[in-house]
């Protein structure tokens, strides 16, 4: 048809013409949060961080709809401006609706991200809109007019780290079940590459603890089958996401400064019981109140306060506050510890992109790659004979060491030999763990309330957690009842780690959202497989055995790269605020500077340059209860103060949390969390089936309306 044609003409503009303008905010969901496409952080920027100007529109190019999960054809643009669409979605005939509902059931993987609405990086999706008449064709080169939207298409492609696009790169989604053998494999997958997150805290805490390596092997067990039993019931019976429950870095600064209590400095015999029947006590009752804030409703009105400008310098602090820890104990043993660390680094940013067989098996194993290949070069130096000193023997305590030349080798001795280790040999074959198996808890108010305020932060973690991951795996986010039933779960599960007696929590791993965007696993089934899996390996004891008899120095040079990682995950929160916002930047470099600087204050504040020297100089940190600047009648408080005002996630919570909800902001430039309505959720079938309580356990809890859908 002839382009004169009346009936395809474009309709005529306002006249006169408005004058350029900022283009007004969409009328849907955008209006009420306040979002700004051409002003946005989040669609100009890509994954690596770098600001990337909006590419040209190329003639014919296709762009994908957002809200049927196919791609369309790009509308003309003008002068590098973005695409124009009608406020109203285009009509469908009736064999696209029905396709419509199928994918909102979960049928159609390549719109279960968008199922029933817009949807937005940061989870908000539109629903309940009344299809419009279709658009009359627009004008190359037309402007806008103030009553039509401005859109950005936000990008649907990723990179090697998946973190902006949904569904489109993940091989398996929610609740796809492929079969039990790529189940069982991609579980097996999911688990080993998260192993230093799993066993690495039991060999920080029980030789601080003074237990030997026996007593290593057994809480190493335990805590695998805890892990496995919690990450069944939180998969069943809480968030229902794919994320793997286990001892969080978050409950590490805590338990190291309840070790190192003044009160414990100077006991004779069986330290390790005494102390660990102390953490069982304290970590019962925070994970009770942590049950409580997530059962009774009050964790979905905390979730006001906690968005990412919150989440990222707290999470960040736990990462960055064991640095006194970590490359001190690499330098016992530098031609060891440096080579894991440079291993693991090449594994994970210079071989991050080879495939082999379709996995990228470098980025995926890059932490026991180069556990297995630092292990094997140690264990040949130590064969050959490069740490054996003529006249010294190893198992000669260090005090009664006469020779100084076997004095002057003893310390590489020590660190660098791998045969030091007697657990692989002294481990039962078959053992179970079994609730308190150290001995009845005993619980003090003082340690107590400090496991409390480590759980509120564990909590704040694990919000972060199911709104990442759901964004990868879910066809929405969880709604506020469901983050609150999660929480609850955890407190349970941190129960259960607390009878018997693992050392700290139970907790979702912040690593879940990077194992998952890497894997492009997001199968609950396989999680679910795995955790039964580890329940196996936990009775064995010679894998407890085996995990213990790591040497410290590679266990350090880990926890360098694991803790980096988590100060990175927890900045990359940021990714949903407005980054470059100036309001923002203050706020993190505030929490971030506060967090380092206010407890060097309390952990400096009246040290003598001798003092505490029975303590390692790398656990001077958490000795502070002994010597911090608050002195009052109250013995119980200034433990408690000294030591919660030590910690670097606590200052950074506090500092974080108060500046983002006093300084103005809007709500797309503090970037909050938008949860999914429970109302509407209830009424689509693919969030229901994503989040249901399995069993029609949800119809008996239905009258408790604050918790779950």
């Amino acid at each position: 048809m002839s382009s004169s044609d009346p009936k395809t003409l474009p309709k005529p503009g306002p006249w006169p013409p408005a004058p350029d303008a900022p283009p007004v905010p969409p009328s849907s969901w955008a209006k009420r949060t306040g979002f700004r496409p051409k002003f946005s952080g989040e669609t100009n920027a890509s994954d690596s961080g770098q600001i990337q100007l909006p590419p040209r529109a190329i003639e014919n190019e296709n762009h994908r709809d957002l809200e049927a999960g196919r791609a369309r054809p790009a509308l003309p643009v003008a002068n590098g401006e973005q695409p124009v669409s009608e406020k109203g979605p285009a009509v469908k005939d009736q064999s696209q609706t029905v396709k419509k509902r199928r994918e909102a059931d979960g049928a159609n993987k390549g719109g279960s991200g968008a199922a029933n609405g817009h949807t937005s990086t940061n989870g908000a999706a539109e629903t309940g809109s009344v299809p419009q008449p279709q658009p009359q064709p627009q004008h190359p080169g037309r402007r806008p007019s103030r009553n039509e939207e401005v859109v950005d298409v936000l990008p649907q492609n990723v990179d090697d780290e998946g973190f902006v696009g949904r569904h489109s790169h993940m091989k398996y989604e929610l609740r796809d079940t492929p079969g039990l053998v790529p189940i069982g494999l991609y579980g097996f997958q999911h688990y080993l590459s998260m192993l230093g997150s799993l066993i690495l805290i039991p060999l920080v805490i029980v030789p601080a603890m003074g237990g030997s390596y026996e007593d290593t092997a057994n809480v190493v067990s335990t805590v695998l089958f805890v892990s496995g039993v919690t990450t069944l019931l939180h998969s069943f019976f809480g968030s229902r996401l794919p994320l793997i429950q286990g001892p969080s870095f978050v409950y590490l600064a805590p338990a190291l400064a309840i070790i190192n209590s003044p009160e414990f400095q100077g006991l004779n015999g069986n330290n390790f019981k005494h102390i660990m029947k102390e953490l069982q006590g304290a970590i019962i009752i925070a994970s009770a109140f942590q049950t409580i804030l997530g059962y009774s409703g009050l964790m979905s009105l905390f979730l006001r306060l906690i968005n990412p400008v919150v989440v990222a310098p707290t999470i960040a602090a736990v990462g960055l506050s064991f640095y006194g820890y970590g490359f001190p104990l690499v330098g016992t043993c530098l031609e060891i510890g440096v080579m894991e660390i440079l291993l693991v680094i090449i594994f994970s940013l210079y071989l991050r992109k080879i495939s082999v067989l379709g996995h990228r098996i470098f980025l995926i194993y890059a932490v026991p790659l180069g556990l297995g290949i630092t292990w094997a070069a140690a264990f040949l130096l130590t064969e050959t004979g490069a740490y054996s000193y003529k006249g010294c023997d190893i198992n000669v305590p260090a005090s009664n060491i006469i020779s100084e030349h076997c004095r002057k080798h003893v310390s590489r001795m020590k660190h660098c030999r791998v045969d030091t280790s007697h657990a692989l040999k002294s481990s039962p074959w078959f053992r179970f763990p079994y609730p308190l198996q150290w001995g009845t808890p005993v619980f003090h108010w003082k340690m107590a309330l400090v496991m409390c305020v480590a759980s509120v932060i564990a909590s704040v973690d694990s919000v972060g957690s199911y709104h990442a991951s759901s964004l990868l795996v879910a066809s929405r986010p969880p709604t506020p009842g469901v983050v609150s039933r999660g929480i609850g779960l955890e407190g349970l599960s941190s129960v259960l780690a607390g009878l018997w007696g693992t050392g700290t929590g139970s907790t979702t791993l912040t690593e879940n959202v990077h194992t998952i965007a890497v894997t492009k696993m997001g199968s609950r089934r396989a999680v679910e497989l795995g955790a039964c899996a580890l329940i196996v390996l936990s009775l064995v004891g010679k894998v407890g055995g085996f995990i213990a008899s790591i040497p410290e120095v590679m266990v350090a040079a880990l926890l360098c790269f694991m803790w980096a990682m988590l100060a990175a995950l927890g900045l990359s929160n940021l990714r949903y605020s407005e980054a470059g916002s100036s309001r923002n930047i203050i706020i993190v470099g505030l929490s971030l500077f506060f967090s380092l600087s206010i407890p060097a204050y309390f952990q400096q504040y009246g040290i003598t340059p001798n003092s505490n020297t029975s303590v390692p100089s790398y656990f001077q940190p958490f000795v502070v209860a002994s010597h911090g600047p608050f002195r009052s009648k109250y013995g119980g408080v200034n433990y408690v103060m000294n030591t919660l005002l030590s910690l670097h996630m606590v200052i950074a919570f506090i500092v974080a949390v108060i500046l983002d909800n006093t300084v103005p902001g809007s709500r797309q430039e503090r970037g909050s969390y938008i949860w999914s309505e429970s109302e509407a959720a209830r009424r689509e079938p693919a969030v229901v089936k994503d989040y249901e309580l399995p069993f029609r356990v949800g119809r008996i809890f239905r009258w408790v309306k604050w918790v779950g859908l």
